[in-house]
């Protein structure tokens, strides 16, 4: 018998709009690292090609969500002034089920609570295809970047630090 495929919001979304995906799921063991460098050895993809999502604020009930390679650092500074705000901070990590509707290691860009203001690396639009997260820890999404910007409604930026 097959085993049964856990389908997340971000799946289902997918599948709503017809957006052609693969879903890749890894093991994650008790204690062991949950992060885009270690999903990207799991998943047997170079670490170029896997992509993390930031959920940042500028206050109450302001969120911005941004997607970025995996071994980069964002620049709160240049993605505030990308989203027109003087300040942006990462959300609290116990915030982030309640705002987005999934948890640390596995909050994707697709499906989240609301529609956030999404902004895709540029990076990304160099790429056949890259991978997020799926919604749960354990599995990514293997999608085109053209159409991750479809399932979130949002345009490629650049915003990551140069200097990783």
């Amino acid at each position: 018998m097959a085993k049964k495929v856990t389908k997340t919001n971000a799946v289902r979304l997918d599948e709503q709009q017809k957006i052609p995906y693969e879903l890749l799921s890894y093991g994650v063991e008790e204690g062991q690292p949950v992060d885009g460098l270690s999903a990207s050895e799991k998943i047997g993809y170079s670490f170029e090609y896997v992509y993390k999502t930031l959920v940042t604020t500028a206050g109450k009930n302001r969120y911005y969500v941004f997607v970025v390679p995996v071994a980069a650092e964002l620049d709160l500074k240049n993605a505030a002034k990308v989203v027109g705000q003087k300040k942006v901070e990462m959300i609290a990590v116990k915030e982030l089920l309640g705002v987005t509707g999934y948890v640390r290691g596995g909050c994707s860009p697709i499906g989240m609570k609301k529609l956030f203001p999404t902004y895709i690396d540029a990076t990304a639009e160099e790429l056949d295809f890259m991978i997020v997260s799926a919604g749960k820890v354990g599995m990514s999404i293997k999608i085109s970047p053209r159409n991750l910007g479809n399932a979130c409604r949002r345009s490629l930026l650049q915003l990551y630090k140069e200097n990783y």
